[in-house]
């Protein structure tokens, strides 16, 4: 009888589910990190302000205090906490519920540590009837290392984001300025194209003028043939005539061609051997130090006649400097004078005339171009008539007076 009775008193107990923990049944230690973790502040201000039914006017850490103080009983506002827990981490909650021991319990545990997903197995683990105690402090201890790492990784993420800001800023100021000097070449691109358009129309209108004129012309001709005899044997002994001045013509333009070559020729020689006689009478380096410092250096050869000095393999008496920045050209002029060559300057057509500047380049035995400060419609000025004039010229791309000593005068 004992037996039997035992027997059926221990089946219900049995058949009885495991229930799970409510919050208002885990410890005090255990509210701070679930609320913390398990609700974002944004739904932890509405569960608050719908539980005391009005507007929250208390700050985050407040509206956190206060929350994790009334989940130590069971109250309007724990009921809500607990409901929005069960609700936002229910599919977790399903994954644990198959867990029957501590132990199974634990390696769910770790494995969502590893995973870096802690929220919501943290709840499922408190929360579920087999959870110990050792287990729960153990959830709170690596909670506890997980928040902080984070903060860690938080700040290192915040202080790369602040240097990744200033380089955008830094890359976005240079598009500016980039897109800013693009728009000014393509407005320029664009004044050059409608001026060359308006020349084109009216090269086009003196085409056709022309093509009518000659078209009267050739009418005029033909009835001048028509009333002219003998006309054929004229014409024929006029083309003869033509050829033979031609002919003429460019013999002699050969002759003159040969004669400036020659001449040519000769001023090189005289030339080779004045530079080799100055070259043969150079006094050494003491010498010239010597002497320099006698005369005052550059500035007192100022006052001497300008010798021809050797600029990047030509023999230059002036060099001419279109371009460069304003502030640059007195350095630009102390690096030519200094080699012992007069030099000139042009701006390129800022301020400066632009119809002086073939003038100016005329005189000079050497051009530098300065590329990076300089209009378009100049540079394309020296480009063409230092090719036409077989002028020598030296295109530099940065302004600075370092580059034009290095580039230039690194070379005599």
């Amino acid at each position: 009888m004992c037996d039997k009775h035992d027997t059926l008193a221990a089946k219900p107990a049995a058949a009885e589910p495991a229930r799970r923990r409510r919050i208002w049944n885990l410890p005090h230690t255990c509210h701070c990190p679930l609320v913390g973790v398990g609700l974002p502040l944004g739904v932890l201000r509405k569960i608050v302000a719908k539980a005391v039914g009005g507007k929250v006017l208390a700050d985050d850490y407040e509206v956190h205090v206060g929350a994790v103080s009334e989940c130590g009983s069971r109250n309007r506002l724990s009921e809500a906490v607990q409901k929005e827990l069960e609700r936002r981490y229910a599919v977790v909650i399903q994954r644990y519920r198959p867990a029957r021991d501590a132990k199974a319990l634990e390696a769910l545990w770790e494995a969502a540590v590893a995973s870096g997903d802690v929220p919501g197995p943290f709840w499922a683990g408190l929360s579920h009837p087999h959870c110990t105690l050792e287990l729960q402090e153990r959830m709170c201890r690596d909670l506890h290392m997980i928040q902080h790492q984070a903060g860690a990784a938080t700040r290192a993420d915040i202080s790369r984001l602040q240097a990744l800001e200033q380089t955008n800023a830094a890359l976005e100021r240079e598009l500016a300025r980039l897109q800013q000097r693009s728009a000014a070449w393509q407005a320029e691109r664009h004044a050059e194209q409608e001026a060359h358009g308006a020349a084109l129309m009216q090269l086009r209108a003196q085409l056709v003028g022309r093509d009518s004129v000659l078209a009267s012309l050739r009418q005029q001709l033909e009835e001048l043939h028509a009333t002219i005899p003998g006309l054929a044997t004229r014409e024929r002994l006029a083309r003869q005539l033509a050829d033979t001045e031609q002919r003429v013509h460019e013999v002699r333009s050969e002759a003159a061609a040969a004669r400036a070559e020659a001449a040519a020729l000769e001023r090189q020689l005289n030339e080779a051997r004045a530079a080799l006689a100055a070259a043969t009478a150079q006094p050494s380096p003491a010498i010239a130090a010597a002497a320099t410092a006698a005369t005052g250096g550059p500035a007192a050869r100022a006052g001497t006649t300008t010798q021809r000095v050797t600029l990047h393999g030509l023999l230059a008496e002036r060099v001419l400097c279109v371009g460069g920045r304003a502030g640059n050209v007195a350095g630009y002029r102390s690096v030519i004078e200094d080699a012992g060559a007069e030099f000139l300057h042009h701006d390129g057509g800022l301020e400066d005339n632009v119809a002086r500047l073939e003038t100016s380049m005329a005189a000079a035995d050497l051009v530098i171009c300065q590329t990076a400060c300089i209009s378009h419609s100049a540079y394309w000025r020296v480009k063409d008539f230092c090719k036409r004039h077989q002028k020598r010229c030296i295109f530099v791309d940065n302004p600075s007076v370092t580059t034009l000593q290095r580039e230039i005068l690194g070379q005599v």
